[in-house]
């Protein structure tokens, strides 16, 4: 009779730990999908403040044409992939801090608009946006790791594979100009 009980208790067991196992991939799912949001609402909070740059550079640097249309382009391409996966979101994400680039730098031609209160105002903006978007990308690939590894390592992948659970894809930079370090020139 006593094995009885021991049969109960361990079908009890089994199915407290599978219970729990599904909820820790559920649970990590959501940190991740969380995470994208995150990424997305500083991209939006980026792409609202270019518009802006782009106009009070304009103003001063009116035949740098080529530089501004870039950025714009950059921009509409970056908003329109948002539904992309990360691998080409990155993609698009890096052309367009290139585009910024390019943008800064012309801007570093007209001491008048490095003065500028305007101007600076949004420098500051976009540079603190691009902190925030370089820490939401870190802890969306943090998460992303996290929940790779619940998929990955037993015996919870024994569960993410029978309920279809997917790993994650980072969030990498493509653009093989930036992992390349910026050049800093005080002439």
């Amino acid at each position: 009779m006593w094995w009885i009980w021991v049969i109960v208790a361990v079908v009890a067991i089994f199915i407290l730990w599978l219970i729990g196992a599904y909820n820790g991939l559920i649970g990590l799912r959501n940190l991740v999908k969380n995470a994208w949001a995150q990424i997305d609402v500083q991209l939006k909070r980026r792409y609202d403040l270019i518009p802006n740059l782009v106009e009070t550079v304009k103003g001063y640097a009116k035949h740098e044409r080529e530089v501004f249309e870039n950025v714009t382009k950059a921009r509409n391409l970056a908003q329109q992939g948002s539904s992309a996966g990360a691998a080409e979101r990155g993609k698009l994400e890096g052309e367009l801090g290139m585009a910024l680039g390019r943008l800064l730098a012309v801007a570093e031609a007209y001491p008048q608009l490095k003065a500028n209160e305007n101007f600076l105002a949004l420098q500051e903006e976009l540079t603190s946006t691009e902190n925030k978007i370089s820490f939401s990308r870190q802890y969306y690939n943090d998460s992303v790791l996290k929940f790779n590894n619940k998929v990955q390592m037993f015996p919870s992948n024994i569960i993410a594979g029978m309920f279809n659970f997917k790993l994650g894809e980072f969030f990498e930079v493509i653009a093989e100009a930036e992992r390349q370090a910026p050049k800093v020139s005080f002439t």
